[in-house]
């Protein structure tokens, strides 16, 4: 069991500004200071899917410093999100990551966590999450694949709202957030064996004690905060990557 994670979500590798990424590649190259393993919760791409026999292409930097830190002995966990969910067998049989279906349960820094990228809950309409069903179904995954990639991918990246979610400006109102928030109350008033909540899709930084020793955590995003958390036995803290050699 590793008993300090790194927490990240909604990087959104091939639409986040060039600024951006390059700060998440730098911060990658030095994850091991704060951590013994990585978890990843959803949006690493903005867009990934694996066909069985190619994989999107731009991302070879990222999945080179991934390897790179299981060559060194960092665990790193994978849960797909909104824009990232069909990641399979390239994940883990060439770069290492163990790549999971969420919600899950998970023991995060020493902590039993329910962990979810959030995309479908806290009262996300039902016309929504029909949607995701299909999208993630086998079928739905098998009839994309028959869409050529020079297509499909394309199409893929035009549908996404990264891009105009980034030329935005941050701010602490998120009515996504406060409702992903409040179902992380309603899952820890809901099980008793649950320490910590981990969502992300909020793009919005948060760590909130809800009950005696009992956390919501939201590790932000790479759009606007470039922030990660640390998770130990003893502190949840967020952090923002200013640099190599900083925080």
């Amino acid at each position: 069991m590793f008993e300090r994670t790194v927490v990240v979500s909604d990087i959104h590798l091939g639409a986040v500004a060039a600024e951006n990424e390059r700060a998440f590649l730098a911060f990658l190259a030095e994850a091991h200071r704060w951590g013994d393993e990585l978890l990843i919760n959803g949006d690493l791409f903005d867009f990934w899917f694996e066909y069985r026999q190619v994989v999107p292409r731009g991302q070879l930097d990222a999945l080179a410093r991934l390897r790179a830190l299981v060559e060194r002995g960092m665990a790193i966990r994978f849960i797909g999100g909104n824009h990232d969910a069909w990641g399979g067998s390239f994940l883990r049989d060439e770069v290492g990551i163990e790549v999971l279906d969420g919600p899950v349960r998970l023991t995060v820094g020493g902590r039993r966590a329910y962990v979810a990228h959030g995309d479908g809950l806290g009262g996300a309409d039902r016309g929504y999450r029909a949607l995701k069903w299909a999208a993630r179904s086998r079928w739905g995954s098998g009839l994309f694949r028959w869409v050529h990639p020079d297509l499909g991918v394309p199409l893929a990246r035009l549908a996404s709202g990264t891009k105009r979610a980034q030329a935005r400006e941050k701010g602490g109102d998120s009515p996504r957030a406060d409702r992903l928030a409040a179902c992380a109350r309603e899952v820890l008033a809901a099980n008793a064996d649950v320490d910590l909540v981990v969502f992300g899709h909020a793009h919005r930084p948060e760590v909130s004690e809800v009950a005696p020793g009992r956390f919501y955590l939201n590790a932000g995003d790479w759009l606007h905060h470039n922030s990660f958390a640390v998770v130990t036995p003893t502190e949840i803290r967020l952090e923002s990557y200013t640099g190599p050699g900083g925080g």
